[in-house]
């Protein structure tokens, strides 16, 4: 899963994004409330931990702007801003949760797992089934009614956002930033690459479920009749 910061400490944002990815997230991080527009119009992270005072651009008019463009990734705000009337700003400008810092990092920890609980289809500690697939993100196994298989890094976060998102098409520009970060800089070729090893392995295991292109907009994960 992938997190997006957006903090101007940059000491703090840069220690926070390293715990966040020894925990197994992939991690991209803002430094300017002017330059968040653009991370969060990418459509691409799980969750977002906001800061309040930013250089150009305060969290909560970032906040709002997200909310009323109908975003609604969960975003937990991180601020010193602790007093009571700039926490009901926050949870009414559209917050999911409020840390006051400082604050303990397994606290923090405590309350992402909750966001993603709440909105996510698979949880990185267990087993999710769809059609006839049984998939364990922790360990990258991939089991269909033929066998067993494991997955590449790369296949397995692919595999894991179809996995969250069946029956629905995705944009390749959304595939590219969820997998790869806003700011990548890889060829599109490369996505196709991909899509093409995680095909092969929903073959391999027997599966009825198949990644289909969508012209022109992306691919969609469906599952054929049986």
């Amino acid at each position: 899963m992938r997190i997006l910061i957006i903090e101007d400490d940059r000491e703090q944002c840069t220690l926070l994004q390293f715990r966040l990815e020894k925990e197994g997230f992939a991690v991209d991080i803002c430094n300017d409330g002017a330059d968040a527009a653009f991370f969060i119009g990418q459509n691409a992270h799980d969750l977002v931990l906001l800061d309040c005072m930013l250089p150009h651009k305060d969290g909560f008019t970032i906040l709002r702007e997200m909310r009323e463009h109908g975003n609604t990734t969960p975003v937990i705000m991180l601020t010193a801003l602790g007093e009571l009337g700039d926490r009901i700003t926050g949870l009414d400008s559209g917050a999911d949760d409020y840390i006051v810092k400082p604050y303990n990092f397994e606290e923090l920890m405590a309350h992402i797992r909750c966001r993603l609980r709440r909105t996510a289809g698979i949880e990185s500690s267990s087993a999710s089934s769809w059609c006839d697939l049984s998939y364990t993100p922790g360990e990258n196994i991939l089991t269909g009614p033929e066998g067993t298989c494991t997955l590449s890094n790369k296949e397995s976060e692919l595999l894991e956002l179809f996995l969250r998102n069946p029956e629905r098409n995705l944009p390749r520009q959304t595939i590219l930033a969820r997998i790869w970060g806003a700011e990548h800089e890889i060829e599109d070729g490369n996505l196709d690459n991909y899509i093409y090893f995680v095909r092969r392995r929903l073959k391999n295991v027997g599966s009825r479920a198949s990644i289909k292109t969508i012209r022109g907009v992306g691919y969609r994960l469906t599952a054929e009749e049986g």
